[in-house]
């Protein structure tokens, strides 16, 4: 029987498994998914079993940077409640695995088989840590930077609920950017732009945003023949909200963040342009489970 990657992924989730693992139990099982959480859970592999089906929607973001600011890296680590997110434990191992990520290769898989210590992957650590603390713990993201030519500055807002990387194109060094990027990276952290110019901006973003507005100007009553010069004003005046570098800015308002950032270019005296940019949000896109909590006593007490 053929097994598919969407089935080993779900068993990967559900118990914490690696995916070799998971794959031959799925095989050996027929692809019976249930069976195959048994057969890992007697085999020893899915001490997680019970917990990996739980939501994560809290935990941390945590950023390291080379320290000339040549690559970067940005990871979110969800865990299920704030409470276990604020254990020194867990942010012990987020911050172990954020400096692991900065010299990984790209991508999740491969990174889950990366040396945690000298004992065990980053996979067999969370399944571990999973079944000591007692909750879900998801490595739910990461990406590293290493641009040429481009310096990185990080910023963590709230202890690392927020976090964001920014890429600074220039000849300076990291000790004369690095205010100019801390500044770029809490307006981010705070407006959180899609893009860094117009220039930037998706093509199919840009269709789907004018063909809301043209309804919405239509609803409104509006002429025909006046709508489509309404709606590039209203695209204009939404792209200033949504853009970087049109964006007021957050110090001070009398200023764009392009006016900001060209008072700095002077005083610096290299140029300096913002070519990446990047911000994690905890939980941003997950579905927190609601319970009603006398229903879930009721059930527990099997009414």
């Amino acid at each position: 029987m053929t097994i598919s990657s969407a089935q080993i992924k779900e068993l990967r989730e559900r118990t914490g498994a690696g995916m070799l693992d998971c794959k031959n139990v799925l095989t050996e099982v027929d692809g019976d998914l249930e069976k195959a959480i048994d057969v890992l859970r007697e085999k020893g592999l899915a001490k997680a079993a019970k917990k990996a089906g739980r939501i994560a929607a809290e935990g941390l973001v945590r950023i390291t940077l080379a320290e000339n600011g040549s690559k970067a890296a940005i990871i979110e680590v969800n865990s299920e409640t704030d409470f276990v997110a604020k254990n020194q434990d867990f942010i012990d191992f987020v911050e172990r695995l954020s400096d692991l990520s900065v010299e990984s290769e790209p991508g999740l898989d491969g990174f889950l088989s990366v040396k945690y210590d000298e004992t065990q992957s980053v996979q067999d650590k969370l399944t571990n840590f999973i079944a000591t603390i007692g909750e879900n713990i998801s490595i739910r993201r990461f990406q590293k930077f290493n641009r040429p030519g481009t310096v990185y500055v990080g910023y963590l807002h709230a202890g690392g609920k927020i976090g964001v990387l920014v890429g600074l194109e220039t000849a300076a060094s990291i000790d004369a950017v690095t205010p100019l990027g801390r500044d770029i990276a809490m307006q981010i952290a705070s407006m959180n732009p899609l893009f860094i110019d117009e220039s930037g901006v998706d093509p199919e973003y840009l269709e789907k945003e004018k063909e809301i507005l043209i309804q919405q100007a239509l609803n409104e009553g509006k002429p025909k023949d006046i709508v489509e010069k309404m709606v590039i004003g209203r695209l204009k005046k939404e792209l200033k909200e949504t853009c970087l570098l049109e964006q007021k800015f957050v110090k001070n308002g009398e200023l764009t963040v392009m006016q900001h950032l060209k008072d700095q270019v002077k005083q610096i005296g290299q140029e300096i342009q913002i070519v990446e940019m990047i911000r994690y949000e905890v939980g941003e896109g997950i579905e927190k489970k609601e319970e009603n909590f006398a229903e879930e006593v009721a059930k527990q007490m099997g009414n």
